[in-house]
Protein backbone atom coordinates (compact mmCIF):
# COMPACT_ATOMS: atom_id res chain seq x y z
CA UNK A 1 0.00 0.00 0.00
CA UNK A 2 2.85 2.65 0.75
CA UNK A 3 3.71 2.32 -2.78
CA UNK A 4 0.70 4.70 -3.80
CA UNK A 5 1.56 6.93 -1.42
CA UNK A 6 4.95 7.84 -3.28
CA UNK A 7 5.32 10.88 -5.23
CA UNK A 8 7.35 9.05 -7.97
CA UNK A 9 4.04 6.99 -7.75
CA UNK A 10 1.49 9.83 -8.90
CA UNK A 11 4.29 11.52 -11.26
CA UNK A 12 4.20 8.35 -13.17
CA UNK A 13 0.58 7.63 -13.26
CA UNK A 14 0.26 11.43 -14.27
CA UNK A 15 2.72 10.66 -17.54
CA UNK A 16 0.71 7.09 -18.23
CA UNK A 17 -2.76 9.08 -18.72
CA UNK A 18 -0.88 11.89 -20.35
CA UNK A 19 0.35 9.42 -22.97
CA UNK A 20 -2.98 7.57 -23.38
CA UNK A 21 -4.81 11.02 -23.73
CA UNK A 22 -2.38 12.35 -26.26
CA UNK A 23 -1.41 8.89 -27.97
CA UNK A 24 -4.66 7.14 -27.81
CA UNK A 25 -7.12 9.73 -29.30
CA UNK A 26 -7.18 7.53 -32.76
CA UNK A 27 -8.81 4.85 -30.30
CA UNK A 28 -11.93 6.61 -29.64
CA UNK A 29 -12.01 7.38 -33.56
CA UNK A 30 -11.30 3.18 -33.88
CA UNK A 31 -14.27 2.27 -31.41
CA UNK A 32 -16.71 4.97 -33.17
CA UNK A 33 -15.97 3.62 -36.74
CA UNK A 34 -16.40 0.17 -35.71
CA UNK A 35 -19.61 0.40 -33.55
CA UNK A 36 -21.73 2.87 -36.44
CA UNK A 37 -23.46 0.03 -38.07
CA UNK A 38 -24.56 -1.37 -34.80
CA UNK A 39 -28.71 -1.20 -33.45
CA UNK A 40 -28.74 1.54 -30.86
CA UNK A 41 -29.59 -0.98 -28.40
CA UNK A 42 -25.98 -2.69 -29.04
CA UNK A 43 -23.86 0.20 -29.34
CA UNK A 44 -22.78 0.79 -25.85
CA UNK A 45 -22.32 -3.31 -25.43
CA UNK A 46 -19.98 -3.21 -28.38
CA UNK A 47 -18.02 0.43 -26.70
CA UNK A 48 -17.48 -1.52 -23.70
CA UNK A 49 -16.68 -5.18 -24.54
CA UNK A 50 -14.44 -3.58 -26.89
CA UNK A 51 -12.62 -1.10 -24.97
CA UNK A 52 -12.33 -3.83 -22.26
CA UNK A 53 -10.82 -6.33 -24.34
CA UNK A 54 -8.13 -3.94 -25.93
CA UNK A 55 -7.20 -3.14 -22.17
CA UNK A 56 -6.37 -6.38 -21.41
CA UNK A 57 -4.59 -6.92 -24.31
CA UNK A 58 -2.72 -3.93 -23.71
CA UNK A 59 -1.96 -4.76 -19.69
CA UNK A 60 -0.53 -8.28 -21.28
CA UNK A 61 1.53 -6.39 -24.25
CA UNK A 62 3.27 -3.99 -21.34
CA UNK A 63 3.78 -5.90 -19.37
CA UNK A 64 6.14 -8.36 -21.87
CA UNK A 65 7.48 -4.58 -22.52
CA UNK A 66 8.46 -4.24 -19.17
CA UNK A 67 10.60 -7.81 -19.42
CA UNK A 68 12.03 -7.03 -22.51
CA UNK A 69 13.14 -3.38 -21.38
CA UNK A 70 15.27 -5.44 -19.13
CA UNK A 71 17.44 -7.16 -21.74
CA UNK A 72 20.91 -4.91 -22.89
CA UNK A 73 20.10 -1.88 -25.88
CA UNK A 74 16.30 -2.62 -26.31
CA UNK A 75 15.97 0.69 -23.71
CA UNK A 76 18.07 2.09 -26.17
CA UNK A 77 16.36 1.02 -29.44
CA UNK A 78 13.15 2.02 -27.19
CA UNK A 79 14.05 5.45 -26.49
CA UNK A 80 14.98 6.14 -30.22
CA UNK A 81 11.31 5.03 -30.81
CA UNK A 82 9.75 7.42 -28.34
CA UNK A 83 11.94 10.40 -29.58
CA UNK A 84 10.17 9.41 -33.25
CA UNK A 85 6.67 8.96 -31.66
CA UNK A 86 7.27 12.27 -30.07
CA UNK A 87 8.13 14.15 -33.49
CA UNK A 88 5.25 12.85 -35.42
CA UNK A 89 3.10 14.18 -32.16
CA UNK A 90 4.48 17.54 -33.32
CA UNK A 91 4.36 17.24 -36.61
CA UNK A 92 1.74 14.75 -37.40
CA UNK A 93 0.87 13.07 -41.11
CA UNK A 94 -2.03 14.92 -42.55
CA UNK A 95 -3.05 11.23 -43.81
CA UNK A 96 -5.63 9.60 -42.44
CA UNK A 97 -5.09 6.12 -41.42
CA UNK A 98 -8.56 5.19 -40.14
CA UNK A 99 -9.85 4.58 -43.65
CA UNK A 100 -9.73 0.85 -43.58
CA UNK A 101 -11.66 0.61 -39.92
CA UNK A 102 -14.55 -1.72 -41.14
CA UNK A 103 -18.26 -1.26 -39.76
CA UNK A 104 -20.10 -4.37 -38.93
CA UNK A 105 -24.06 -4.91 -38.08
CA UNK A 106 -22.74 -8.01 -35.71
CA UNK A 107 -21.91 -7.56 -32.01
CA UNK A 108 -18.75 -9.89 -31.92
CA UNK A 109 -17.08 -8.61 -35.31
CA UNK A 110 -17.66 -5.18 -33.80
CA UNK A 111 -15.52 -5.75 -31.05
CA UNK A 112 -13.28 -7.89 -32.60
CA UNK A 113 -12.43 -5.20 -34.81
CA UNK A 114 -11.71 -2.32 -32.17
CA UNK A 115 -9.11 -4.88 -30.37
CA UNK A 116 -7.42 -5.72 -33.73
CA UNK A 117 -7.28 -2.24 -34.67
CA UNK A 118 -5.95 -1.13 -30.72
CA UNK A 119 -3.24 -4.06 -31.25
CA UNK A 120 -2.43 -2.46 -34.51
CA UNK A 121 -2.07 1.09 -33.19
CA UNK A 122 -0.78 0.13 -29.60
CA UNK A 123 3.00 0.14 -30.30
CA UNK A 124 3.67 3.54 -29.61
CA UNK A 125 1.47 3.18 -26.22
CA UNK A 126 2.95 0.56 -25.32
CA UNK A 127 7.05 1.70 -25.26
CA UNK A 128 5.83 5.47 -23.84
CA UNK A 129 3.66 3.32 -20.90
CA UNK A 130 6.91 0.97 -20.09
CA UNK A 131 8.90 3.86 -20.20
CA UNK A 132 7.23 5.97 -17.63
CA UNK A 133 6.43 2.69 -15.50
CA UNK A 134 10.01 2.43 -15.68
CA UNK A 135 10.73 5.63 -14.02
CA UNK A 136 8.89 5.07 -10.92
CA UNK A 137 10.75 2.99 -7.99
CA UNK A 138 11.06 -0.62 -8.79
CA UNK A 139 8.58 -2.84 -8.31
CA UNK A 140 5.52 -0.65 -8.96
CA UNK A 141 5.11 -1.19 -12.63
CA UNK A 142 1.98 -3.15 -13.05
CA UNK A 143 0.02 -1.43 -11.04
CA UNK A 144 0.75 1.75 -12.03
CA UNK A 145 0.38 0.20 -15.67
CA UNK A 146 -3.30 -0.67 -14.69
CA UNK A 147 -4.19 2.44 -12.61
CA UNK A 148 -3.13 4.19 -14.73
CA UNK A 149 -5.04 2.81 -17.94
CA UNK A 150 -8.27 2.35 -15.50
CA UNK A 151 -8.17 6.16 -15.08
CA UNK A 152 -7.25 7.17 -18.46
CA UNK A 153 -9.14 5.16 -20.99
CA UNK A 154 -12.82 6.51 -20.11
CA UNK A 155 -11.25 9.82 -20.71
CA UNK A 156 -10.57 8.78 -24.39
CA UNK A 157 -13.77 6.93 -24.58
CA UNK A 158 -16.30 9.15 -23.37
CA UNK A 159 -14.12 12.65 -22.88
CA UNK A 160 -12.51 12.48 -26.56
CA UNK A 161 -14.21 15.50 -28.24
CA UNK A 162 -13.85 17.30 -25.16
CA UNK A 163 -10.02 16.32 -25.24
CA UNK A 164 -9.87 17.30 -28.93
CA UNK A 165 -11.43 20.34 -28.28
CA UNK A 166 -8.75 21.48 -25.50
CA UNK A 167 -6.00 20.42 -27.73
CA UNK A 168 -7.26 22.63 -30.81
CA UNK A 169 -7.50 25.48 -28.56
CA UNK A 170 -4.38 25.08 -26.58
CA UNK A 171 -1.87 23.63 -28.49
CA UNK A 172 0.96 23.88 -25.96
CA UNK A 173 -0.50 20.63 -25.06
CA UNK A 174 0.60 18.69 -27.73
CA UNK A 175 3.68 20.39 -27.69
CA UNK A 176 4.00 19.35 -23.76
CA UNK A 177 2.93 16.00 -24.45
CA UNK A 178 6.16 15.43 -27.50
CA UNK A 179 8.54 16.88 -24.99
CA UNK A 180 6.97 14.34 -22.29
CA UNK A 181 7.80 11.46 -24.80
CA UNK A 182 11.22 13.03 -25.13
CA UNK A 183 11.83 13.21 -21.41
CA UNK A 184 10.82 9.70 -21.08
CA UNK A 185 13.28 8.63 -23.94
CA UNK A 186 16.03 10.77 -22.10
CA UNK A 187 15.37 8.98 -19.06
CA UNK A 188 14.95 5.74 -20.11
CA UNK A 189 17.92 5.57 -22.78
CA UNK A 190 20.15 6.12 -19.82
CA UNK A 191 19.39 3.69 -17.32
CA UNK A 192 19.68 0.51 -20.07
CA UNK A 193 21.10 -2.28 -18.40
CA UNK A 194 24.20 -1.75 -20.60
CA UNK A 195 24.65 1.52 -19.63
CA UNK A 196 23.36 1.51 -15.86
CA UNK A 197 24.02 -1.97 -14.54
CA UNK A 198 27.36 -3.43 -13.73
CA UNK A 199 26.62 -6.74 -14.29
CA UNK A 200 25.87 -6.78 -17.57
CA UNK A 201 28.20 -6.43 -19.99
CA UNK A 202 31.11 -5.08 -18.10
CA UNK A 203 33.44 -4.55 -20.95
CA UNK A 204 30.97 -1.46 -21.29
CA UNK A 205 31.63 1.76 -19.33
CA UNK A 206 28.94 2.50 -17.26
CA UNK A 207 27.17 5.65 -16.48
CA UNK A 208 27.66 7.12 -12.67
CA UNK A 209 23.37 6.45 -11.82
CA UNK A 210 24.46 7.70 -8.24
CA UNK A 211 22.42 11.08 -8.31
CA UNK A 212 19.67 12.31 -10.32
CA UNK A 213 21.96 14.03 -12.43
CA UNK A 214 22.46 12.07 -15.49
CA UNK A 215 18.61 10.81 -15.21
CA UNK A 216 17.29 14.77 -15.21
CA UNK A 217 19.68 15.96 -17.88
CA UNK A 218 18.94 12.98 -20.26
CA UNK A 219 15.54 13.51 -20.11
CA UNK A 220 15.77 17.84 -20.27
CA UNK A 221 18.14 16.53 -23.45
CA UNK A 222 15.23 14.18 -24.81
CA UNK A 223 12.68 16.69 -24.18
CA UNK A 224 14.82 20.09 -26.08
CA UNK A 225 15.63 17.69 -28.75
CA UNK A 226 11.64 16.58 -30.03
CA UNK A 227 10.83 19.96 -29.21
CA UNK A 228 13.76 21.15 -32.14
CA UNK A 229 13.15 18.18 -34.57
CA UNK A 230 9.20 18.52 -34.32
CA UNK A 231 9.36 22.39 -34.75
CA UNK A 232 11.64 21.85 -37.40
CA UNK A 233 10.00 19.28 -39.41
CA UNK A 234 6.77 21.07 -39.09
CA UNK A 235 7.57 23.96 -40.61
CA UNK A 236 9.30 22.29 -43.42
CA UNK A 237 6.06 20.21 -43.86
CA UNK A 238 4.57 23.84 -43.89
CA UNK A 239 6.30 25.30 -46.13
CA UNK A 240 6.15 22.12 -48.62
CA UNK A 241 2.13 22.35 -48.10
CA UNK A 242 2.47 26.28 -49.24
Amino acid sequence: MEQFLTPEFWVAVGQIVMIDILLGGDNAVVIALACRKLPPEQRTRGILWGTAGAIVLRVVLIFFALTLLAIPFLKIAGALLLVWIGVKLLAPDPDDGHSNIAASDKLLAAIKTIIVADLVMSIDNVIAIAGAAQGAASHHEMPLVIFGLVISIPIIVWGSQLVIKLMDRFPTIITFGGMLLGWIAGTMLVSDPALASPDTLASLPKLDQSSGAIKYGAGAAGALLVLAIGKWAAGRRGTAAA
